[in-house]
C-alpha cells in the first residue's frame, strides 16, 4: 500500500472512532488500540510532511458536541494530554521537563486518572453560572441544567473564593449506579452501557435534566483557572478548592524524584480497583503555575503534563462456541462462549460480540484463541484473535439466519448493525419482553410481577399476551414457587387498578415499535382515542408534530394486524382507557399551537408537570434547555440564574405565571 493511501486510510480510520467515541459515546476500539494507531498516524505525518492535512485527527482534540445544546465558548482551550503506557516514557516526560526549566527543582503532581467525561465549571461570585462539556477543546455544550443536579457538585461556593474562577474535573456514574442502570436496560430490552464512561457522557447529553438526576452522577474537580487564584501552585490551589466546597480526591501526592512517582503508579494501579468508580491511569502535572508557563504548551497538548495509562487486563482463553440472544425488540445478540478464565479478579466465561460486523471484523473461528478483556469495560468484550495458534480445521462463525428462539427468518433494516426477529408476537423472548414492558413504571406500573414471576406464567401456559394478564386468578399465582396468597392478591390488585391508567400510558405500554412515551403522549392527544389512531392513514400521521415516516409506518402497519386489533378489542372488553380523558380535553386547545417552550422555577398555581401537561393540552412544545428555536421561557420564583441569562443572551421573551394564564385565556 503507498504511504498516501495508508495515510488518509488512517485519519478515516480514526475520524470514525473519534465520531464512535465523543458523538455515539459507543467506542469498538480499546484506548490502546487508538493511541497505538494515533502514533502510527503522527509518524508518516512527520516523515512525510508533503502530505499534511489540518483536519487530520493528529490535529485536533476529540469532539463530543451534540445536537440540541447550546455551544459555548472556553475561555481557556480544554486541550487533551499526550498518553503514554509505559515508565520509560513517564522517565523521559520527567527530563524533559528539567530540561524545559533549565535545571531548575520542580514537584509533580501525581494523581488519579478518572475514567469519565470532561467538564468546566464556572463561578462567578461564588455561584455557578455554567457547565460547559469538552466539546472540540475550543467550544463545548452547555449542560448547567443537567450538571446542577449533581449533588457533589457546589452551586453556590463557601469561604474566600476568588471573584472569578474555573474548575475542571470529570462527571462520573459509580459502578453500583452502572450495574444497575445496565440491569434496568436490559429489562427493558434497551442496549447496555459498555462502561460507566458511556454511561456519565449518555446521562450528561440527556434533555430531561430530571432523568438526569436519577442517574446518581458523581464528580472529582482536579484542575483550577482564573486571573486572581488563592496560590501560585497546582497542589495548593486544589487545598483551597477543597475549603470551597469541592470534591478534591485524596488520591493526590507531590513528587520530587521519579521513584516517588512510580511508587505513586504501582500503588494505585492495584488499589483502583477497591475504588467506588472507574479510573484508568494516573495523571502526572508540574506543580507550579509559573513553571507550567515557562515549558508551554503544544498544538494539542500542555508540555507541563503527561496521562500514564493502565494496561487493560486481557488474558487469552478458547471461544467454544457462538450463541445468540432475543431481546424484547427482538435484536439478535451474539454471545462468546469461552473457557474459564480468570480476568479482574472475576472468572469470565461468556463476552459479547454485539453485532455480525464484529464478528467479521475479527474474523472468529471456533476454537480460536481469542483476547478477552476488561479494563475499564463491565462487560468482557474479545479484542483479537491469535490467529497463529488456529487449527487448518477450524470452523468460521456464520452469523445465524434464522431466530434461535422460534425459527423465522431474521432481518436486517438498511443502516443499523443490529439484525431482528420479526415474529413479534409468536417468539417467546419478545412476549414475555412486551409484558414486562406493560406492567412498567412507566407504562401500567403493576407492582409485584417481576421477569421471573412471568417467565413462570408464561412457562405454565398463563400468559400468552399482554391481555392474559387480565384472565389471572389468584390460585394462578400463589401456586408459584415463593409465592403465595398475600402475594397473588397484591399482585391482581395491582393488575385491577391498572384500568384507571390514562390513554397515552396504555398506548405506550402496548409495545408499538418506535412509540415511546413522548410519541404516545402526542397522538393521545392529537387523534383522541385508539380507533382514530387505527384508522389513520400514514399521511394524516405524518402530518402530527414530530411523527416521522418510520414511526408513522410502524403505527400503521401494526394496526393492519388481525391479531392486535383482536388484542385492542380484548383490552377494551377489560376496561382499559382508549380515549384522551374528556376533562382533559375539555381544557384543551391549539392556543399555544407551534410555539416551544422552557419551565423554570417554582409556581403558585401549578406544579412544574402541570404547567408542562397545561402547554402540551394547548398545542405548545415542551424543551429542557433554551436554544434558538425556543419561543418562551415561563419563569416562576427562584429562575435558575444560567437559563436566564441564556434566554437574554437568544433573545428569547421571559414570561411570568400570569402573562402565561393570559396567554391560555386568549
Amino acid at each position: 500500500m503507498e504511504i498516501k493511501e495508508q495515510i488518509v486510510n488512517l485519519r478515516a480510520e480514526l475520524s470514525q472512532h473519534n465520531y464512535n467515541y465523543y458523538v455515539l459515546s459507543q467506542p469498538t476500539i480499546s484506548d490502546f488500540e487508538f493511541d497505538a494507531k494515533l502514533r502510527q498516524l503522527q509518524e508518516l505525518e512527520t516523515a512525510h510532511p508533503e502530505y499534511f492535512d489540518p483536519s487530520s485527527p493528529t490535529q485536533r482534540v476529540g469532539n463530543d458536541l451534540t445536537q440540541g445544546f447550546t455551544q459555548v465558548e472556553h475561555k481557556y482551550p480544554m486541550l487533551s494530554l499526550g498518553n503514554t503506557y509505559s515508565e520509560a516514557d513517564i522517565t523521559d516526560f520527567y527530563n524533559r521537563v528539567s530540561k524545559g526549566l533549565d535545571g531548575e527543582e520542580f514537584e509533580i503532581v501525581c494523581e488519579l486518572k478518572y475514567d469519565g467525561t470532561s467538564i468546566s465549571l464556572t463561578y462567578q461570585n461564588g455561584v455557578l453560572q455554567r457547565a460547559v462539556t469538552r466539546g472540540d477543546g475550543q467550544k463545548g455544550d452547555d449542560v448547567t441544567a443537567n450538571v446542577k443536579t449533581i449533588r457533589c457538585i457546589p452551586l453556590k461556593l463557601q469561604g474566600n473564593y476568588p471573584e472569578e474562577l474555573e474548575m475542571r474535573g470529570e462527571i462520573l456514574m459509580p459502578w453500583k449506579v452502572f450495574e444497575a442502570l445496565n440491569v434496568e436496560r436490559e429489562t427493558q430490552g434497551e442496549p447496555l452501557f459498555a462502561n460507566p464512561r458511556n454511561a456519565a457522557s449518555g446521562t450528561l447529553k440527556m434533555q430531561n435534566s430530571s432523568q438526569v438526576a436519577k442517574r446518581k452522577l458523581d464528580s472529582y474537580l482536579y484542575y483550577m483557572l482564573g486571573e486572581d487564584l488563592p496560590a501560585e501552585s497546582h497542589y495548593e490551589c486544589l487545598e483551597a478548592a477543597k475549603g470551597y466546597g469541592f470534591k478534591i480526591s485524596d488520591a493526590i501526592r507531590k513528587c520530587k524524584t521519579l521513584k516517588e512517582i512510580f511508587d505513586f503508579i504501582k500503588y494505585w494501579d492495584t488499589e483502583r480497583k477497591n475504588l467506588p468508580v472507574a479510573t484508568d491511569g494516573i495523571v502526572l502535572k508540574v506543580n507550579s503555575f509559573a513553571q507550567q508557563k515557562k515549558l508551554g504548551y503544544t498544538a494539542k497538548s500542555p508540555r507541563w503534563a503527561i496521562a500514564y495509562k493502565f494496561q487493560a487486563e486481557r488474558a487469552l482463553t478458547r471461544l467454544i462456541a457462538v450463541t445468540y440472544q432475543v431481546g424484547r425488540t427482538g435484536v439478535i445478540t451474539p454471545v462468546a462462549n469461552l473457557e474459564p478464565v480468570q480476568l479482574s479478579g472475576t472468572v469470565v466465561k461468556r463476552a459479547t460480540l454485539h453485532n455480525a460486523d464484529i464478528i467479521e471484523s475479527l474474523d472468529l473461528h471456533v476454537d480460536d484463541m481469542v483476547y478477552v478483556e476488561k479494563g475499564g469495560e463491565i462487560i468482557p468484550k474479545i479484542t483479537g484473535v491469535d490467529i497463529n495458534r488456529r487449527s487448518l480445521f477450524a470452523e468460521k462463525v456464520q452469523f445465524i439466519t434464522k431466530c434461535p428462539e422460534c425459527g423465522a427468518k431474521l432481518q436486517r433494516l438498511e443502516g443499523e448493525a443490529a439484525h431482528y426477529c420479526p415474529n413479534e408476537d409468536g417468539c417467546p423472548p419478545q412476549i414475555m419482553g412486551k409484558i414486562e414492558h406493560f406492567v412498567s413504571r412507566k407504562a401500567m406500573n403493576i407492582d409485584g410481577l417481576g421477569p421471573e414471576i412471568i417467565d413462570s406464567l408464561y412457562s405454565h401456559g398463563l400468559l400468552k399476551s399482554i391481555a392474559d394478564l387480565y384472565l389471572l386468578k389468584v390460585q394462578d399465582i400463589a401456586t408459584l414457587e415463593g409465592l403465595g396468597e398475600k402475594s397473588a392478591k397484591k399482585i391482581l390488585q395491582g393488575i385491577r387498578s391498572s384500568v384507571e391508567v390514562p390513554f397515552e400510558r396504555v398506548l405506550f405500554a402496548i409495545g408499538i415499535r418506535y412509540v415511546g412515551e413522548t410519541v404516545a403522549k402526542k397522538l393521545a392527544l392529537t387523534l383522541k382515542n385508539i380507533d382514530a389512531i387505527a384508522s389513520a392513514s400514514i399521511q394524516e400521521l405524518t402530518a402530527i408534530d414530530e411523527i416521522g415516516e418510520s414511526i408513522a409506518g410502524s403505527v400503521y402497519h401494526y394496526f393492519r394486524e388481525q391479531k392486535h386489533i383482536e388484542l385492542i378489542q380484548k383490552l377494551k372488553d377489560f376496561g382499559l382507557k382508549m380515549e384522551t380523558d374528556s376533562s382533559k380535553m375539555e381544557n384543551s386547545s391549539d392556543v399555544l399551537g407551534g410555539k416551544t417552550f422552557v419551565v423554570s422555577g417554582v409556581f403558585a398555581h401549578f406544579s412544574r408537570d402541570g404547567i408542562k401537561e397545561t402547554i402540551e393540552l394547548n398545542g405548545g412544545k415542551i424543551s429542557s434547555s433554551i436554544s434558538s428555536k425556543t419561543d418562551f421561557v415561563v419563569a416562576g420564583e427562584n429562575m435558575g440564574p444560567a437559563k436566564k441569562q441564556k434566554a437574554e443572551e437568544l433573545g428569547v421573551k421571559i414570561i411570568d405565571e400570569d402573562t402565561f394564564i393570559g396567554m391560555l385565556q386568549k
